[in-house]
């Protein structure tokens, strides 16, 4: 990061032909992995459901979980091998519902329907976290927050700059990203950080940028850069908070490792 300034039964052919238009996932697979659900799959999705129901989450591992949310983009498909090819690339459920949707793709099986329920999977928990920072002052549930931004932003592929502006309750006004760049650099001009602080008012920000790495140990870029924002925002009274840095193997505070 730098710092610069300027998813043969007895159905009629149209109906099967309506069918497959309603879920174009379900695409016939020429390796035989995927076959069209018989009365066991029907019961094997019924005893996952029944588990989950009754023991939540835990009582699945992550390759079930996947199976159970490509039901609705596989209805007659057993969706086990394609969870399993998942996480085969991706190696967790959370990198397979943060992956890109054009990685998705590249995975047998997996069609513009699958990759909109898991993004769907994906945008509930970003909401969710969010909620729960957005209705108290962020200091107070600072747990909360490094969720929030590990999950919306640690599993990036290119680094995001993020700033949370807050009041002088702590409480957040925005949350916005102020810039994209590459695969190990964003572009921060430090005067346009300032200027929306004071346009939004903010007592106080929060800055944040991502590792596609994994590794959130900060450079010294990312040092000179935080200071210099902290030098020009002491004078018009907006206090830097934190710089956090996340990544796939867990987030650094620069605060916490004393580094401002």
């Amino acid at each position: 990061m730098s710092r610069s300034d300027g998813f043969r039964d007895k159905t009629s052919a149209a109906e099967q032909s309506t069918f497959f238009a309603l879920t174009p996932d379900a695409k016939p697979n020429t390796k035989g992995e995927e076959k069209n659900a018989p009365d066991d799959k029907a019961g094997h999705r019924r005893r996952l459901r029944d588990r989950f129901q009754n023991g939540g989450a835990d009582a699945v591992p992550d390759y079930e979980l996947l199976e159970m949310i490509l039901f609705r983009a596989f209805r007659r498909i057993d969706t086990k091998p394609i969870a399993k090819r998942l996480l085969a690339k991706f190696g967790s459920f959370a990198d397979v519902v943060s992956a890109p949707a054009e990685r998705l793709k590249e995975v047998e099986g997996i069609g513009d329907r699958a990759v909109e329920e898991l993004k769907l999977i994906k945008a509930a928990a970003e909401r969710l976290t969010k909620g729960q920072i957005v209705s108290r002052p962020a200091l107070s549930s600072w747990n909360g927050v490094l969720d929030y931004l590990r999950l919306v932003q640690g599993f990036e592929t290119r680094e995001q700059f993020r700033i949370l502006f807050l009041d002088k309750k702590n409480q957040l006004i925005a949350d916005e990203v102020q810039g994209r760049g590459t695969v190990d650099h964003t572009p921060v001009y430090v005067r346009e950080v300032v200027k929306r602080a004071l346009e939004l008012s903010a007592s106080a920000i929060i800055l944040v940028h991502n590792h596609p790495s994994g590794d959130p140990t900060p450079s010294r870029a990312d040092i000179d850069m935080t200071k210099q924002i902290i030098d020009a925002s002491r004078p018009l009274g907006v206090s830097v908070h934190d710089h956090i840095i996340v990544g796939r193997n867990g987030h650094a505070s620069l605060k916490a490792l004393r580094l401002i």
